[in-house]
C-alpha cells in the first residue's frame, strides 16, 4: 500500500513538473512570436501589458525593440521612463541608473524628470555594498541625493533623500571604524589612534563618539607603552591630556571607568619616569 502511495506521488510530482515546464515553453514560444511581429501597435500594446503585469523582462525586450520606431513620437518619453523602471525592478541597477540619467538629459522639461533624478541617485544607494567593501557607490549616492535636495528643495522626496544620506553616512562611518579597529588588531597603535580620532572628527554628532574617543585613547596608550624610553614621557602626557578631554566631553559615558583606569595608570607611569630621570640627574 505504501509503495502504491509513493508511486502515485512520484507520478503526480513528475506530471506537475512537466506541466510547469510545458507552460514555460508555451509562454516562451508566445513571446517569441510577439517579438517577431511586424505590427508595431500590437507589440507596443503587449509591452504595456507585460509592464502592468510586472513581467519586466518581457516588457524590457519589447520596449528596446520598439525604440527605433517610436523615437520622436508621443510614445517615446513614456516608454523610456518605463524601460528605466524595467531595469530597476529586475535589480539591474547599473542599467537603470544609465536610463534614469539619460531620461533627465533627453526630457529635461518632463514632469517625470525630477522623479528620475531621484531614482538615479537611489540606484547608487541600491548598489552600495556592505561597509567592508569599496564605498564608491555610497559616496555617489550621497553626492547625487544632496544635489537633488539642492535642486528641488520643495520636493516631497527631500525627506527621503535626507534619510538616504544619513544611512549612507552611517555606512561610511562604520567602514572608517572597522579600518581603525583593523589597525588596532594588527598592533599598529599609532595608526589606530589617528584613525579613531579621524572617525570622531568626521562624525562629531555620532552616537558612538565616546567609543571612538575611548578607542583612540587606548590605542595611544599602547603606542606610548611600546615607544622608546626617551619618547614615553611625552606620549604618556598626551594620553593624560586625552583622558581629561574625554571626561569633559563625554560625561556619564559607559567608558568613563575605563578611561579613569588608563589615566591613573598613566599618572603612575609618568611619576616613575620622572623619578628615574631625577635619579639619573642626581648621579651626574
Amino acid at each position: 500500500m505504501k509503495k502504491l502511495v509513493l508511486f502515485s506521488l512520484v507520478i503526480i510530482v513528475g506530471f506537475t513538473a512537466c506541466s510547469r515546464k510545458g507552460v514555460r515553453l508555451q509562454r516562451s514560444h508566445r513571446f517569441s512570436q510577439i517579438l517577431k511581429s511586424k505590427d508595431i501597435d500590437y507589440k507596443f500594446k503587449m509591452a504595456e501589458q507585460f509592464y502592468v503585469n510586472k513581467k519586466y523582462n518581457f516588457a524590457q525586450q519589447l520596449f528596446e525593440d520598439l525604440f527605433p520606431y517610436v523615437k520622436g513620437t508621443d510614445r517615446y518619453e513614456d516608454m523610456y521612463y518605463k524601460l528605466a523602471y524595467c531595469y530597476y525592478y529586475q535589480k539591474d541597477y547599473l542599467n537603470a541608473e544609465n536610463y534614469f540619467k539619460t531620461f533627465t538629459e533627453t526630457f529635461p522639461s518632463s514632469v517625470k524628470s525630477e522623479e528620475c533624478e531621484y531614482m538615479r541617485a537611489y540606484t547608487f544607494y541600491k548598489q552600495s555594498p556592505k561597509p567592508e567593501l569599496d564605498q564608491t557607490n555610497t559616496n555617489k549616492a550621497i553626492g547625487l541625493m544632496q544635489a537633488f535636495i539642492n535642486m528641488h528643495p520643495g520636493s516631497p522626496k527631500v525627506n527621503e533623500a535626507n534619510h538616504i544620506i544619513d544611512l549612507c553616512r552611517e555606512k561610511l562611518e562604520t567602514k572608517d571604524y572597522l579600518n581603525a579597529q583593523l589597525y588596532y588588531n594588527l598592533g599598529y597603535y599609532k595608526a589606530a589612534a589617528i584613525t579613531f580620532s579621524g572617525v570622531l572628527d568626521n562624525y562629531p554628532d555620532s552616537k558612538n563618539g565616546d567609543l571612538y574617543k575611548y578607542q583612540a585613547v587606548l590605542s595611544y596608550f599602547k603606542y606610548a607603552e611600546m615607544s622608546y624610553p626617551d619618547k614615553q614621557l611625552e606620549r604618556y602626557e598626551k594620553v593624560k591630556a586625552d583622558c581629561s578631554e574625554f571626561m569633559d566631553r563625554f560625561q556619564g559615558s559607559k567608558y568613563t571607568n575605563e578611561i579613569q583606569k588608563i589615566k591613573t595608570e598613566t599618572n603612575n607611569l609618568i611619576k616613575n619616569i620622572q623619578n628615574e630621570q631625577a635619579k639619573k640627574t642626581a648621579q651626574r
